[in-house]
């Protein structure tokens, strides 16, 4: 890809007449869009009837574009199969945890792991590939679109086969699996492989090892799908290949990614939940270290459907969140759409163009965006976002155990949110780090919400302790095993030894009056909970429990290992008075083990660090909440994008303003 700043939309050329598709690439360059993503919905143009394929039509929308200045991200058209795949053939369509059979119509309706929808996606990418890959305006291609995010696990006959083959893969034998899953539990014990069922329709609760484990089947499967259209592709073209995921969407983003030149997402957060937004830049930066991402779709203004409809943006807060995006490690910027669809079920959706080709409310929102795009786009050609020296971690498999076991409704996303939430309050620089991801370099890490942690991430975490770092682990951390189910040697299994502690009561806290009290903060106890009490020569207690059913026994600890510490959080403070005592934890360990890459900036306001290459220390900071911000430097500099100096103090933000400030400090 050309190394500039993107600014797109999605376009939809299989739906316009040729005189409108002139007038929007026209619509285009006035407005500062340079790139379009096309394709992920229009089989049934390229491929009317089977095996009559014609892409002819798309070459020549890609050719007029570029010699209009506007690059392409090419896309498989593979989420809407056409009506000859579908039609009189249950056998293709996704079946859905109740048994229903999926009908023709909206989108990912076909069983993606079918072995006659694999052989037809893999003919159409191959011709499309053939046909454009070498065109000189397209830049990159997206894989399909938001894989699984209408449905989740599949339960047809192809699954089901499959199913049984990765089980055997997966355990060897049957006594492996019946041992691994404790099956006796409710005569559920299996005498072959293929007898072992689907998580589809029973009279209660599946076991949770047969739950989860079809869980990660799945997401290893729409993996797999992406792996060999990736494959195809890379035949013809040296073009890089992404998808736009999210984490809502019942995928393992760490494992789709893994073979992906590059990450994207899709989102629709509004100012409300403009933390849940930075949450998503922050885990998408460091999914592919070293690699800008792209946000592949936003609203120029609100999200709908038939069904409904979200408020629109207020004036300036889609600029907000574009800077935030380009500050934050983005390369592009894109909308869905350009043009709003006359039919369909997304007729209702924000756009930059409405179906009769007048401006939006959202087209001067556009408009904003692609005036800062110019202004910061040669300061952040020259710098790179600094590695935090905080970080989260956050894993798609976990969400998988919350499914199955979600206690009392918990949400994974929403908990991770509101914890990410905490940390960006206190104005410290963060990266969210997939499961996998190498610890170096960090000095402070969370483990929120990963009910079951691996050896391999296990020792990853002792090795940062050993090193100095500090590790936070919980809640609702380590009390699985990988087949969910409860470890039998101790309450946390191997963390639990490492910790300095002994659990000895797991149960749930909210409702029985119980209190923690840590960092001089006295708060109700919730969620499902783990509470200790050190081991000989082991954890020192720092959060105790008052009241309740166990007072005096410890929901925090901290042990030391290494160089560094290992605090587990057993339990999860709530209320005002909780959410304190986590910003007071947080605060206190960041203080502990030095963090630097910090700023004093007013909550709803955003300080993203960059360095230039000589080291420099650059901040953009962004005001995303519409009321104004203001941050303290702490030292002189200058402002980046006008050269006025500017003193060590206070510096304002206005209402989704942005400021960019170089720091007049020793290099990076």
């Amino acid at each position: 890809m050309n190394k500039k700043l993107y600014h797109g939309a999605c376009w939809y050329p299989e739906l316009w007449s040729r005189d409108v598709l002139l007038k929007d690439i026209e619509g285009m360059k006035r407005s500062g869009i340079n790139v379009v993503r096309i394709g992920e919905f229009a089989w049934s143009v390229f491929e009317p009837e089977e095996g009559h394929i014609d892409i002819s039509s798309f070459v020549e929308v890609i050719e007029l574009l570029y010699r209009n200045g506007i690059d392409t991200v090419m896309c498989t058209p593979t989420p809407t199969p056409p009506i000859w795949l579908s039609h009189g053939h249950p056998e293709r369509m996704h079946v859905d945890e109740r048994g229903t059979v999926m009908g023709h119509g909206a989108r990912q309706h076909a069983c993606t792991n079918h072995p006659y929808f694999r052989e037809r996606a893999a003919i159409i990418t191959e011709h499309i590939a053939r046909a454009v890959g070498s065109l000189p305006g397209v830049i990159a291609w997206q894989l399909d679109n938001e894989f699984k995010a209408h449905v989740a696990e599949c339960m047809c006959s192809t699954c089901k086969g499959l199913w049984h083959r990765w089980l055997e893969q997966r355990y060897g034998t049957i006594g492996r699996l019946n041992e691994a899953w404790g099956t006796n539990v409710w005569s559920q014990a299996y005498q072959r492989f293929d007898q072992v069922p689907q998580p589809g329709p029973a009279p209660f609760l599946h076991n949770s090892s047969l739950r989860t484990m079809y869980q990660r089947f799945s997401m290893e499967k729409i993996a797999e799908f992406a792996d060999e259209q990736a494959a195809m592709i890379r035949r013809f073209s040296a073009a890089p290949i992404t998808h736009n995921s999210s984490i809502a969407f019942h995928v393992d983003n760490e494992r789709l990614f893994s073979h992906l030149d590059f990450a994207s997402f899709d989102t629709y957060a509004s100012r409300e939940n403009a933390h849940a937004y930075l949450f998503n830049c922050d885990l998408w930066r460091c999914l592919k270290p070293g690699k800008d991402f792209w946000i592949m779709e936003t609203s120029p203004s609100h999200a709908a459907s038939l069904e409904s409809y979200a408020a629109p943006h207020p004036n300036g807060y889609v600029k907000a969140e574009a800077v935030a995006a380009y500050a934050l490690g983005a390369q592009a910027f894109c909308y869905w759409l350009w043009r709003q669809q006359r039919s369909g079920s997304e007729q209702p959706h924000g756009s930059v163009l409405s179906a009769w080709g007048e401006p939006t409310i959202g087209h001067r929102q556009v408009l904003e965006v692609e005036s800062a795009r110019q202004e910061l786009e040669a300061l952040l050609l020259k710098t790179k976002p600094v590695q935090a020296e905080v970080a989260m971690t956050y894993s798609d498999a976990a969400k998988a155990y919350l499914k199955t076991e979600p206690h009392r409704q918990l949400n994974h996303r929403g908990l991770m949110n509101d914890f990410y939430r905490r940390i960006l309050s206190l104005g410290i620089h963060r990266d969210v780090l997939p499961e996998g991801a190498d610890l170096s370099g960090y000095k402070l890490l969370f483990t929120p919400f990963l009910p079951y942690v691996s050896a391999e991430y296990l020792q990853r975490a002792l090795e940062f302790t050993a090193r100095g770092g500090i590790w936070v682990a919980g809640p609702l951390t380590g009390g699985r095993t990988e087949e969910h189910t409860i470890h039998t040697d101790s309450g946390l299994g191997a963390l639990e030894k490492w910790a300095g502690v002994k659990t000895v009561y797991t149960y749930p806290m909210e409702g029985t009056g119980a209190i923690g009290r840590a960092f001089g903060v006295s708060a109700p106890l919730s969620l499902w909970s783990a509470v200790f009490q050190p081991a000989e020569g082991g954890a020192s207690v720092v959060g105790e429990i008052s009241d309740g059913l166990t007072p005096g026994l410890a929901f925090a600890t901290e042990h030391r290992h290494g160089l560094g510490r290992i605090v587990l959080l057993g339990s999860m403070p709530s209320g005002e008075a909780g959410d304190e005592l986590l910003r007071r934890l947080i605060r206190h360990y960041a203080d502990e083990v030095g963090i630097t890459i910090r700023s004093d900036v007013k909550p709803g306001t955003l300080v993203a660090p960059r360095q230039r290459t000589d080291g420099q220390l650059v901040w953009i900071i962004v005001n995303m909440d519409g009321r104004g911000g203001s941050v303290t430097l702490p030292c002189p500099g200058w402002d980046a994008l006008t050269g006025d100096v500017i003193p060590a103090g206070k510096v304002i933000v206005e209402a989704y303003g942005y400021r960019a400030i170089q720091l007049n400090v020793e290099p990076l």
